[in-house]
């Protein structure tokens, strides 16, 4: 009699394990990676690194990209860098829900494609239009490979080797943005700023070879829906904004199509939250900004990049334009800045585990804000180790408060929204240095910087007396101004650092 009832619960006890087994089988089939985690690291390597190489490799060319168009630093040739991260910002948090629905392997390689081509168009760009136009193409493309690739590698390694993946991904990272300056100025120095862009097409599609080889997730639907209105508001707003302040200057500020402009990026974003909150899949939870801690991090960083971003757009123009420093020169000195960043940013992200990051993220704001000073001192006569020292000050000041900032922004979310909190963190960088780059932009071109920047990179013919002086004068006191107002910017990063009230120490732990 004892031994049925043990018999057919074996044979239950099997049927479950059968069925388990089946379920899992057919989850690794759709949605598994069975490729090799190093494999699959080094593709994730090809894409992260192309798409950071390209946030900083174009900044050092824009004067010469300018110069070849005829045009000084106006709002055109600004959307050279804001198409990217207008484009980047606006579906970087929808990226990451596509690949939940129909599988990463597929938007990975979408990306790989999208900016591949898009950095072949950039390159054959005739025109400055042609030109914008496909760097927001291209910034699709990076949005998808920025927004899946810790996916990837956290999918294919173990769960107690993912922080060393990451890490090596962080690695990559610091790597693309770090050589980006000196790479930029010798590619231009060598051949023509096309070959910026040309450099990613050859790399992209290795990639994309590399990844139809070795990945082996099978495309699958899952069940899903998508917010567009959310994503079209959050991209109408940012562009209208942007648009406003860089073309300021040349249609004028009390125009009716910047005053419309403005208006329509305004209720844009002021309409965001109310659309948000009535439709099932939001791309942005704003409940979230409920947490204190959470909204002062959020906020202190847009305003960070919103501050530090312009030493990345404007330097190449001082430099190049007002110094004559050789492009390749010109790239050499800008690199101290992000290798100070990738360097620091580590040791400054223990420290927050140990000892919170409030005090953390608003001390290294203070000496990024002195750096802001201290950088729009420089003049024509300025020394190169004067120039370096004050990057170096200012990169030191902006790694001391990136990783506490992004610690508490990180470690204040729930654990099942981190990835909405990932989201909420790589939107806000790319709205700070698009805002950066039209507001630097707008300030330095309405003081009459840039069109002294023109005269002086364009001319190779002596100057009237005088007019060398003038033409200085006048750039040098546009871009003390701007970085002026930059350091302000900082200042209020500060207090919205400082506001954030105390942590547990279990939030720094989380993060």
């Amino acid at each position: 009699m004892e031994r049925q009832p043990a018999e057919a619960e074996v044979r239950n006890t099997q049927q479950r394990v059968a069925t388990a087994e089946n379920k899992e089988t057919t989850l690794q089939r759709e949605g598994e990676e069975h490729a090799s985690k190093w494999a699959v690291l080094g593709i994730v390597a090809v894409g992260v690194f192309m798409a950071t190489l390209d946030s900083s490799i174009v900044n050092i060319s824009l004067p010469k990209i300018a110069s070849y168009f005829n045009v000084p630093l106006n709002g055109a040739v600004e959307w050279v860098i804001i198409a990217y991260l207008v484009a980047t910002a606006a579906i970087l948090l929808t990226a990451g829900r596509l690949a939940d629905m129909i599988g990463r392997k597929t938007v990975w390689m979408t990306g790989l494609v999208l900016f591949t081509s898009g950095s072949a168009i950039c390159g054959a760009a005739p025109s400055l239009v042609v030109l914008i136009a496909s760097r927001a193409f291209q910034g699709l493309g990076g949005a998808l490979l920025m927004a899946v690739s810790p996916a990837l590698l956290v999918n294919a390694f173990p769960p107690q080797e993912r922080g060393r993946a990451l890490g090596l991904n962080a690695v990559t990272v610091a790597l693309g943005v770090s050589v980006g300056p000196t790479l930029g100025g010798l590619i231009t120095a060598s051949l023509t700023w096309r070959w910026i862009f040309y450099v990613n097409v050859p790399i992209g599609i290795i990639g994309i070879l590399a990844t139809m080889r070795v990945l082996t997730e099978r495309r699958h639907r899952n069940p899903g829906r998508f917010d567009p209105l959310g994503a079209l508001l959050l991209a109408i707003g940012l562009a209208a904004i942007t648009a406003g302040l860089s073309f300021g200057q040349e249609i004028g500020w009390n125009s009716p199509l910047l005053i419309g402009l403005m208006v329509v990026g305004v209720v844009a974003l002021a309409l965001l939250p109310l659309v948000e909150k009535r439709v099932p899949n939001p791309i942005i939870d704003f409940a979230m900004f409920r947490n204190r801690v959470f909204f002062s991090a959020n906020i202190s960083l847009i305003l960070s990049f919103l501050a530090l971003f312009a030493v990345s757009f404007m330097f190449p123009f001082y430099l190049e334009e007002l110094r004559g420093f050789p492009i390749e020169l010109a790239g050499l000195l800008m690199t101290p800045l992000p290798i100070v960043i990738a360097v620091i940013a580590p040791i400054s992200g223990s420290l927050a585990d140990r000892f919170g990051t409030r005090w953390l993220a608003a001390g290294g704001l203070t000496i990024a804000c002195i750096g802001l000073v201290l950088l729009s001192q420089l003049n024509e006569h300025s020394s190169i180790f004067d120039i370096v020292w004050r990057l170096v000050f200012t990169g030191v000041g902006q790694a001391i408060f990136q990783s506490p900032n992004n610690s508490a922004l990180l470690g204040s979310a729930p654990r099942n929204q981190q990835g909405s909190a990932s989201g909420f963190l790589a939107t806000g960088r790319t709205m700070g240095q698009s805002l950066s780059v039209a507001l630097s932009g707008a300030i330095f071109a309405g003081l009459g910087g840039a069109s002294a920047g023109l005269s002086l990179g364009a001319n190779h013919s002596p100057f009237a007396p005088g007019q060398l002086v003038s033409l200085q004068h006048i750039f040098d006191s546009s871009f003390q101004a701007t970085f002026i107002v930059c350091a302000c910017i900082a200042a209020i990063g500060i207090f919205t650092s400082l506001v954030r009230g105390k942590e547990t120490r279990a939030t720094a732990r989380t993060a």
